[in-house]
């Protein structure tokens, strides 16, 4: 367990209502200067303020508007931090609003995105094209598609013709993925018990792993994961994958697309598979509690507890916790011994980018937004 540990237990400590109370005011022209600890893109502040919501160790925001004039950075959202939880300034700055992460209000846990951005393009994350007939029917059709969380439209009016009334479905991970993930001893990790969503589908998933089996090359992204049945999820969750492969050492999960072939070969430690799709998945890998794992970073907090079951519940039964780090008093460094590291990444749709684009409409997919 690495020394600033600490450091982040008492942050995200502060991060709950014990020291900061719901706060749901945005302030119009109001910058919150320094102690960034990302940034990142949202088409409004409404977004940005729940992806603050939602990074483990964010307790304040500044957006910066369309309406900013003294350069490019339009859309950028930046999440702040201090052991206060308290912005150290505040200081009047056009074109900027700023606010609160909402971890201490009550809120549903899943957010209904319902609002469309007209000239704004969300570029990049494109995994599907069709061509519609107007933006609402691109919604519905990014709505009724699992793999997408966000899109863009060009209107009739969009400079280049041959893309006009084209419909661009997006993705972006709203499975929990874990950033670091290393063997170490005297811990062990595990999931929330709810932190696995999936539709349900009359028909259970026939799952196809193969053992002792690679499948070369075709990457087209590197997740780390727990297990093999982990990694197996996080394919089923990205709408291009269409195999896996999964090596138990380095815990590396490789994500891989080919639609017309698919040649393995024997090799040791490496397990590959196929992902599950419009069945019900099985999902018992959630339960599994992974012996001298450690899932590193984004605490949200710890609290000395007596055995590892304890701090599974307690995981699982707090909504923001997604997945868990347990230290057993038989952990070297006896400062760590008996910690329960609650931890969550965002899982909100986020655009990798956000920019003004004539012409075009942008937005969410309302699988969250109740009728």
């Amino acid at each position: 367990m690495e020394a600033h540990w600490i450091l982040l237990g008492l942050l995200s400590f502060c991060s709950f209502s014990s020291c900061q109370e719901c706060n749901e005011q945005l302030l119009e022209n109001t910058d919150f200067p320094g102690t960034d600890i990302a940034t990142l893109y949202s088409p409004d502040v409404r977004h940005c303020q729940l992806l603050c919501t939602q990074h483990p160790s964010c307790l304040f925001f500044t957006f910066i508007r369309p309406d900013w004039i003294r350069d490019d950075r339009h859309f950028y959202c930046y999440l702040k931090s201090t052991p206060s939880g308290k912005p150290k300034t505040q200081s009047p700055l056009l074109g900027v609003t700023s606010g609160y992460s909402l971890k201490s209000c009550t809120q549903p846990q899943q957010s209904c995105l319902s609002q469309v951005y007209q000239n704004i393009d969300f570029p990049g994350a494109d995994y599907k094209f069709l061509f519609t007939a107007d933006y609402q029917e691109c919604q519905r059709a990014c709505t009724h598609d699992p793999g997408c969380q966000f899109f863009t439209f060009a209107n009739e009016l969009f400079s280049a013709d041959n893309i006009r009334y084209k419909c661009h479905l997006k993705f972006s991970w709203i499975a929990p993925v874990i950033p670091r993930i290393e063997t170490k001893g005297g811990v062990v990790s595990g999931f929330s018990h709810n932190s696995h969503q999936t539709q349900f589908w009359n028909s259970e998933c026939k799952s196809s792993i193969f053992q002792s089996t690679d499948i070369p090359g075709k990457n087209i992204q590197m997740l780390l994961a727990a297990s093999v049945e982990h990694c197996q999820y996080l394919c089923s969750a990205h709408p291009t994958c269409t195999y896996f492969s999964y090596v138990s050492e380095s815990f590396k999960c490789y994500l891989k697309k080919d639609e017309n072939y698919m040649v393995s070969v024997a090799k040791n430690g490496v397990t590959s598979g196929l992902p599950t799709r419009f069945c019900q998945p099985e999902n018992s890998w959630v339960k599994v509690a992974h012996e001298r794992v450690d899932f590193q970073g984004s605490d949200i907090r710890y609290e000395l507890m007596d055995d590892p079951d304890t701090c599974q519940r307690t995981c699982t039964d707090n909504p923001n916790c997604q997945f868990y780090t347990y230290v057993y008093e038989t952990f070297f460094d006896v400062t760590h011994r008996r910690r329960c590291y609650l931890k969550r990444v965002i899982s909100l749709p986020a655009p990798p980018k956000v920019t003004k684009l004539s012409n075009v409409v942008s937005g969410f997919a309302q699988r969250n937004c109740v009728v």
